[in-house]
């Protein structure tokens, strides 16, 4: 969006959050039962779209890194530490689930949807019968898996196949972000509705504020740990210094926050780290638009956390190795999420609606997704700061024995 457009929008986002409060105190029959009716509509959008775009997302995102082929040692030392940050930052949202245990069991009115099987028909799911069966049954995992075979199969085929197969796939998923940026475009009208049903329902009770709370604080802890410890360690670990890295890329983290776009910040991004940071020309030119794409650290933990959290909410329970396999899953959703968006949003909607699970609970949690929506985006810009920095650090590194004389 440009600035205006972009005012425009905050702007009628602010005026449904404030209307929707309004009315909901107000308790008018009529519109609650209009705003049930909105509300509806916006889930089965929702819906229409959340399988088809994971596959897209997965399909389009592997098969577009032959195409860096060439790079070879570059792309393998960005895949790496892109791959492990994102990894890490499942995790931290994995564990801070565990600690501060956001939701108490049933915590929202509706039907408890039960567990699915044993942890083996769990593993047993992943790989379905027939291409066919993931979309018509809502299984989420065996479609994720299908879309990583094909992938893998599609970087096989000779240039000519794969290219066909490569626009093609990727002029679907550019039609289905057109599907998604008007749906994003009513998201006023959504939100109007959702605000409405969540304050009648909040209405008396205290305790859905303060589950909702404490989920906010994992989102936004999980992300704070690992800009602030985590990314730091890494540049320290290979002989940087993070202060200075933070101070040279500070007006991309500023821009970052604000605008909401790792995209729109790149520009900047490169600016900073060529003439504040010091890297090289070819590594920052490489790095930073590959990393914009693929290292998405705070979207990673964004759709662990609110998978836990809203399927907690409907009464589903999982183990901790029912939890593992979703931390491999969220990091490859997130890595699949390029250039999509409010993807984590939909992403995280997809797999819940895969799962069979009511996804009303994320009406309730998309007027606070502008708020994590800003520190993910400076969490994921940050991320690709280091991570580029590291690598270039690691490029001159083993350049230096070759310009040694003995």
């Amino acid at each position: 969006m440009f600035p205006m457009k972009k005012n425009r929008f905050n702007f009628w986002m602010l005026l449904a959050l404030l209307g929707g409060g309004i009315i909901g105190f107000i308790d008018l029959p009529f519109a609650q039962r209009a705003a049930e009716v909105l509300s509806k509509l916006f889930i089965n959008m929702l819906k229409l779209i959340s399988l088809p775009m994971i596959f897209l997302a997965i399909v389009s995102t592997l098969t577009r890194m032959n195409s860096l082929s060439e790079a070879g040692t570059l792309l393998k030392k960005i895949l790496k530490y892109t791959i492990a940050t994102t990894l890490i930052a499942a995790t931290i949202g994995m564990v801070l689930f565990l600690i501060i245990h956001p939701v108490k069991l049933g915590m929202t009115e509706g039907e408890v949807v039960p567990t699915q099987g044993s942890y083996l028909t769990f593993l047993i799911k992943i790989i379905p019968e027939n291409p066919i069966e993931p979309f018509l049954e809502n299984n989420v995992l065996g479609m994720a898996f299908l879309a990583a075979i094909f992938s893998i199969a599609v970087l096989k085929l000779p240039r000519n196949q794969g290219d066909l197969l490569r626009d093609f796939f990727g002029a679907s998923f550019a039609a289905l972000l057109k599907i998604t940026s008007a749906l994003i475009h009513l998201m006023p009208i959504g939100i109007l509705a959702f605000t409405i049903q969540f304050v009648h329902s909040m209405k008396g009770s205290g305790e859905q504020l303060q589950q909702l709370i404490l989920y906010g604080l994992c989102v936004i802890g999980a992300n704070l740990i690992q800009g602030f410890i985590v990314l730091p360690l890494l540049v320290k670990l290979k002989g940087g210094s993070p202060l200075r890295t933070a101070r040279a890329m500070l007006p991309a983290l500023t821009m970052a926050f604000f605008s909401k776009s790792s995209n729109a910040t790149l520009p900047l991004a490169l600016d900073c780290a060529k003439n504040r940071l010091g890297v090289s020309d070819k590594t920052a030119s490489f790095s930073l638009p590959l990393c914009s794409i693929i290292n998405m650290n705070g979207c990673a933990a964004f759709i662990l956390i609110t998978l836990f959290f809203v399927c907690g909410s409907q009464g589903i329970v999982f183990s901790p190795m029912q939890m593992i396999p979703w931390v491999f899953l969220a990091s490859f959703a997130a890595i699949g999420n390029a250039g999509v968006p409010m993807g984590c949003f939909f992403l995280t909607t997809a797999f819940l609606i895969g799962m069979g699970v009511p996804v009303e609970m994320m009406g309730i949690i998309l007027p606070l997704y502008s708020l994590f929506d800003m520190v993910e985006t400076a969490l994921n810009v940050w991320s690709d700061s280091c991570i580029t920095a590291v690598v270039d650090q690691e490029v001159k590194d083993a350049t230096v024995p070759q310009n040694v004389t003995i």
